[in-house]
């Protein structure tokens, strides 16, 4: 092994395939990767690499979040090489969504060695601290030294990744490197380049062994007397199926409702209600669940801003919230328990004897809304359509952000369970979502993946696309499209002189046919609930990606929302 190292003809060369070999023996197996000539000594070591899988794609902004996929669907890091310049700043909505959500990206962003630095060179921009304090850890990277000893290289390797298993977030390691950047011919590295690296050569293992103790979880001493109160369980963000079960089991034990956000993985589970954030509108059910003493938050990040107002707006006996991570997910709650640990050791540290008698009965509310729904629910539009989606989904779910993924978590229907639902909802913005979309198709192959999403979103991500052309699994790209930014029609934006239009709505007037088109996607336009059903069943036919545009009135869904608030809150309690 050590003469395919002494083949390598450069220190930038070296460095590059050490930093590439310590990721793959750390877990990485998926590097993005963005053209550029800045970047090449890393972009060449990762082409190299048999551990490593290789993502391109022309636009670093999409490529960002594509690596966000791809980490979430895998459950593993990812890297993203680019090269120096704005190449990096795009990567910034990306690394902001990854440091929100907790998901482990490593930014190897190349750069002009210290001397090409405030002198005019081409493409040079001062990239330390470019993304601010949204990295879990960074590193500023002297050029390959041949005074630096590479184990100096691992180490620091290992010390960013052991920053990141303690706080799951992105990784910025800043890579300087001067000419040459691409292989010159006829030479070689010095023979004592590889000094110090004799075990770490002969092993499979990472530079640096860290070991760090994680503590029991125990069962709390307010437990018991907790257990005896009236409760309720609220789960917001998760995404290991562990976790979910362990919540199931632990309602089933207390008897107490359990109220699911759509991005638990519990929202459509029959334990779960079904229509929680719609029932809110009428006073009976406040009423009803105003009578909990205790909460139990797992995760966090609500969708449902009522269900979060009366969590706020409730004074709890008990409020306690569970999660991995240390970061404050609970808003305006007053928290008074916080667990650092993943819910299922909490929940098998907190069994108990199954609770025979209930104290609530709000289980009744989701036949009330349910059959209201039914009588109410228009023949077409983005409420049936988002009432409907699930019951006919197969594989994976990722759901835009704005008015998509409100409506799924408020009309969704029982049943149906998606395998898993991914969303982007750390800093809950409207790009790179086909993107995300697309690396979470690529990390599991073996099932259809179904993206909901607005126009404005799939606008802004045009350019990503270009990345559905390679799925081979059916792929079906839903847009819901309503002539812009129709979440602004929920929200109290002033209407006289056409503010809300022109300001805030934006309405384009555009269809989606010719950007199939451009980027060789299957394309339909369902008009109606059959038709979509039938367009939909096709699309998970048909291998790759395929565009299902759906074109509704504008202001619709607000308008039937608000109506239909107005008939809850007329039902008999």
């Amino acid at each position: 092994m050590t003469e395919q190292w002494q083949s390598l003809d450069s220190l930038n060369a070296l460095w590059s395939a050490l930093l590439i070999e310590e990721l793959a023996r750390l877990g990485i197996r998926d590097i993005c990767i963005a053209p550029g000539s800045r970047s090449t000594p890393l972009t060449l070591a990762a082409a190299a690499n048999p551990a490593i899988s290789t993502h391109l794609h022309f636009d670093e902004r999409g490529l960002g979040f594509l690596a966000l996929g791809l980490a979430q669907g895998s459950q593993r890091p990812v890297a993203v090489i680019v090269t120096s310049g704005s190449a990096v700043a795009n990567l910034l909505p990306a690394v902001v969504e990854a440091r929100q959500s907790g998901i482990p990206l490593w930014l190897l962003t190349a750069d002009r060695p210290a001397e090409l630095l405030g002198c005019g060179a081409n493409q040079a921009i001062t990239q330390a601290n470019i993304f601010a304090n949204y990295p879990v850890y960074q590193q500023l990277f002297p050029a390959p030294d041949h005074d630096i000893t590479p184990s100096w290289l691992l180490a620091s390797v290992d010390q960013a990744a052991f920053q990141q298993q303690q706080t799951p977030g992105p990784v910025h390691l800043n890579c300087p490197f001067r000419e040459p950047l691409y292989p010159v011919a006829g030479q070689q590295i010095p023979g004592n380049a590889l000094r110090g690296l004799t075990h770490w050569l002969r092993s499979a293992q990472p530079w640096t062994q860290y070991h760090a103790v994680q503590p029991i979880c125990q069962t709390h001493p307010l437990w018991a007397e907790v257990r005896q109160s009236k409760g309720i369980i609220i789960a917001g963000r998760l995404s290991r199926q562990q976790d979910t079960g362990a919540i199931l089991k632990l309602a089933q034990q207390t008897g107490w409702p359990l109220l699911a956000d759509i991005q638990s993985q519990l929202r459509f589970h029959p334990q779960a209600m079904t229509y929680a954030d719609l029932a809110l509108h009428h006073p009976a059910f406040r009423e009803e669940l105003a009578q909990a003493e205790t909460l139990l938050l797992f995760g966090g990040r609500l969708t449902s801003k009522r269900l979060q107002q009366f969590a706020d707006g409730h004074n709890w006996q008990h409020c306690w919230q569970i999660d991995a991570g240390s970061e404050r997910l609970d808003s305006g709650l007053a928290v008074q328990q916080r667990f650092v640990t993943s819910p299922e050791l909490w929940c098998q540290a907190h069994q108990c004897e199954p609770h025979r008698i209930p104290w609530h009965q709000l289980p009744r509310w989701d036949g009330k809304l349910a059959g209201l729904i039914t009588q109410q629910l228009p023949e077409w539009g983005e409420i049936t359509l988002c009432h409907q989606l699930n019951s006919q989904l197969q594989g994976q779910l990722f759901i835009g952000n704005s008015m998509p993924i409100r409506l799924l978590d408020m009309l969704g229907t029982s049943g149906a369970q998606p395998s898993h639902i991914y969303t982007n909802r750390g800093a809950s913005g409207i790009d790179g979502l086909i993107a995300t979309a697309a690396g979470i198709a690529r990390a599991n192959t073996s099932q259809p993946t179904t993206l909901l999403l607005g126009d404005s979103s799939a606008l802004y991500d045009l350019n990503s696309l270009a990345l559905l052309r390679e799925l081979t699994a059916p792929f079906v790209l839903i847009i819901i499209n309503n002539d812009g930014g129709n979440i602004f029609h929920m929200l109290p934006v002033p209407e006289q002189n056409q503010i809300r239009e022109r300001f805030y709505q934006l309405p384009h007037g555009l269809d989606f046919r010719a950007s199939a088109e451009q980027f060789r996607l299957a394309y339909a336009a369902p008009t109606g609930a059959i038709s979509f059903r039938q367009a939909y069943q096709q699309a998970l036919s048909h291998p790759g990606a395929t565009l299902l545009e759906c074109k509704v009135a504008t202001g619709e869904a607000a308008d039937w929302l608000k109506n239909f608030a107005l008939q809850v809150r007329s039902l008999p309690a």
